[in-house]
């Protein structure tokens, strides 16, 4: 049975604070091993690439098939169903739409002193994508990791993918020809990442590591932070759906669900003010687990890592959310703009009874990347600006230096740094 919480019990407060602490991960520490992994792609390369990926995913590797090649990527298109590459179009159509109003401005001003100030945006060079593997494929996961890219204007985007057996899914490559990606190459795992960080054979290095994977792609991607820029850390899926009783408990119950059949880690939660709704929701649960396809998969997240919690009014929800900081969040109540207006913490806010979150997953446009495990408390999903960095613009004639140079010098005589202050005053004399 799910956790049940009721925030007008004396112990609502403990309870919810131990279950939002669970470490859903299991705990288990994979530092050590993800670390062993990078050091031998560093000192390996190419040699080591090929050592774990027979190791991990049963496939001789080598440089003449680590690439996959435009050739193969005809025979996978040709091997997708007409539908499902319509679907992709639309969905790349829609995201590469949304990403292009994200495209930051330059600027460039005279302030009253006469410096002149402002900044620069620029696209990195090259970014390494991951896209998960293992459980399933995802071929939306590789059009919204490249598409901002893109949009952004990285000159070169390396795919990376675990392939089983050397194999790859058709709507994955069709997903990345849609997506403008000209490297794929058939390895996953914390390897996949040391040589997207540090090269391996006829990997070159990337400057940004952007994509979902699982606890040793996540850590990998920890460890070569500094060597090149991350989108996040990610953890399991979760979702937390605040509905009144006026809906439909089936379809809530699917929505709850729809992350759920993620892992066995993943985390689905309902707010409501309906005792009765909570009820009905529950064993609507109950009956769509027995008929899922991923039975095991999703009655595990359900019943370890979920809960439904009853309050008194919807007023209460904006205060758990926040100290939740879902990475979904569903607003499934008739205004959900007012409850809109009091919430600061979620990855990704879907509004009304009609905007269940698979929505965003595929075809809405905004990033289905996002902050997950409270980390949205400080971290937004991906967008251009992950594949992008601003430079700042200074600029003083004799007239603006003479202005603002004397307090610069003040400051580096404060500083004990003798030599700022005279690169200044040289100037002023």
């Amino acid at each position: 049975m799910v956790l049940r919480l009721d925030s007008s019990s004396a112990d609502f407060a403990s309870a919810f604070e131990q279950f939002i602490s669970k470490d859903r991960d299991g705990g288990a520490d994979v530092s050590a091993v993800v670390r062993e992994v990078i050091n031998k792609i560093r000192a390996d390369g190419m040699d080591a690439l090929a050592e774990l990926t027979q190791k991990f995913d049963g496939f001789a590797l080598c440089e003449a098939n680590l690439k996959i090649t435009d050739a193969e990527i005809e025979i996978a298109e040709k091997q997708c169903r007409a539908e499902d590459l319509k679907a992709l179009d639309f969905a790349a159509d829609r995201i590469r739409s949304y990403h292009l109003k994200q495209l930051p401005k330059d600027e460039r001003y005279t302030d009253d002193m006469g410096v002149t100030l402002g900044w620069r945006w620029n696209a990195v060079d090259a970014a390494g994508l991951y896209a998960p593997g293992g459980r399933a494929a995802y071929p939306s996961s590789v059009l919204m990791n490249a598409i901002p890219a893109q949009v952004a204007g990285v000159g070169r985007l390396a795919l990376v993918t675990p392939a089983p057996g050397g194999e790859m899914n058709p709507l994955v490559l069709a997903a990345a020809k849609r997506a403008g990606i000209t490297e794929i190459y058939r390895i996953g795992g914390a390897q996949a990442i040391a040589a997207l960080a540090y090269g391996a054979g006829p990997i070159a290095p990337v400057d940004v590591i952007v994509g979902p994977g699982n606890a040793y792609v996540a850590e990998a991607k920890r460890q070569v932070f500094g060597k090149v820029g991350i989108d996040s850390i990610a953890g399991p899926s979760e979702i937390l759906v605040v509905a009144d009783g006026q809906n439909e408990p089936a379809w809530i119950a699917a929505d709850l669900l729809s992350q759920a059949e993620h892992d066995p880690s993943s985390q689905s939660i309902l707010i409501t003010d309906d005792a009765q709704f909570a009820d009905r929701v529950s064993n609507a649960v109950d009956e769509q687990i027995a008929e899922s396809e991923r039975k095991e998969i999703t009655a595990a997240a359900w019943h370890d890592n979920s809960a439904i919690i009853v309050v008194g009014t919807l007023d209460e929800a904006p205060a758990i959310v926040d100290r939740i900081a879902p990475e979904h969040l569903e607003l499934a109540i008739e205004a959900p703009e007012e409850l809109l207006t009091k919430i600061r913490h979620a990855g990704a806010i879907f509004m009304g009874r009609y905007t269940p979150e698979a929505v965003g997953d595929y075809v809405a446009g905004p990033d289905h990347v996002l902050p997950t495990v409270h980390s949205a408390r400080y971290a937004s999903g991906l967008s251009v600006l992950d594949f992008m960095k601003r430079t700042s613009i200074i600029g003083c004639d004799a007239d603006a230096l003479a202005r603002i140079g004397p307090a610069a010098a003040t400051l580096a005589d404060a500083e004990g740094l003798p030599s700022h202050a005279n690169s200044v005053r040289v100037r002023l004399k």
